[in-house]
């Protein structure tokens, strides 16, 4: 099977492309998922969140979409087909008007994991990136470190699909091993998207693996599952190829304990400038 990963088509099962492993075998052992996300860089949990919940986020959201002109009016709100003209939407922001979305986001569910994957009182960022994104697009490969690198470098990015994700309709993909490319954390991995005007790194993923090695993986994703990784794993999303939107949100995890990149905390965060 050929899927569309940046900019490349590969083959799912091919040279450089495979499945990602999921953890829901270990995700009650936390000494485990600890050693499991420094191994892989890191974890796929099925099911994590609570399906409904999260489907009943994915109206929400489709009801924002749709007062806004940019939905099918001839289709099922719940299938979420663009209308013609219509292209990505990004909602980034603190989401306010979304609390069905917030609950699944910053409920005491997702913030227990985080307090004991830290050891300690964790904290997300009021910040959310909400993502519709429309046919023909999809995201570059990069490593967050460089759109949130000024506080602790001990962050997670917690990606949730907000729908079921085929192939077709473009999910993540991460480049395995890349979370210890040396040369590429010195260099690309040290900068900051605001002052050094850099943005992702680029969109053909083969680019990486021929220099630095590693390989690609990917999947299909359901409402519920969250892929949670570290700053420096670099990971970019296949291409939407259908005429439904793929919403995603990215939010982000740390302790209480250590320094936060002020730009996406507080009660208005002001994001990039």
């Amino acid at each position: 099977m050929l899927v569309k990963v940046g900019n490349r088509e590969l083959e799912l099962g091919g040279e450089h492309l495979t499945e990602l492993r999921d953890s829901n075998d270990i995700m009650h052992n936390f000494d485990a998922l600890r050693a499991r996300i420094a191994e892989d860089g890191y974890l796929l949990l099925r099911g994590f969140h609570d399906r409904e919940q999260v489907l009943n986020a994915r109206r929400a959201v489709l009801r924002k979409i749709e007062k806004m002109g940019k939905l099918d009016r001839d289709t099922l709100l719940e299938d979420g087909v663009m209308a013609d003209g219509s292209r990505t939407l990004f909602f980034g922001g603190t989401n306010e008007d979304l609390p069905e979305l917030l609950d699944v986001l910053n409920g005491p569910h997702i913030m227990g994991f985080f307090d004991q994957l830290f050891g300690e009182k964790s904290l997300t960022y009021n910040y959310k990136w909400l993502r519709a994104v429309g046919k023909g697009d999809y995201t570059g490969a990069h490593y967050d470190i460089v759109y949130m690198g000024r506080g602790t470098h001990n962050l997670y990015t917690a990606w949730s699909p907000i729908g079921d994700i085929s192939y077709e309709m473009g999910g993540l993909a991460m480049c395995l091993g890349s979370h210890r490319f040396e040369e590429l954390k010195r260099t690309y991995g040290t900068k900051d998207a605001d002052w050094d005007k850099v943005n992702n790194y680029t969109d053909d993923p083969l680019a990486i693996t021929s220099k630095y090695g590693g390989k690609w993986a990917t999947t299909e994703y359901r409402a519920g599952d969250v892929m949670i990784f570290g700053m420096f794993l670099m990971h970019c999303s296949l291409e939407n190829m259908t005429n439904q939107y793929r919403l995603s949100v990215d939010t982000r995890y740390q302790s209480t304990l250590e320094k936060v990149d002020e730009r996406w905390a507080g009660k208005k965060p002001r994001g990039h400038f």
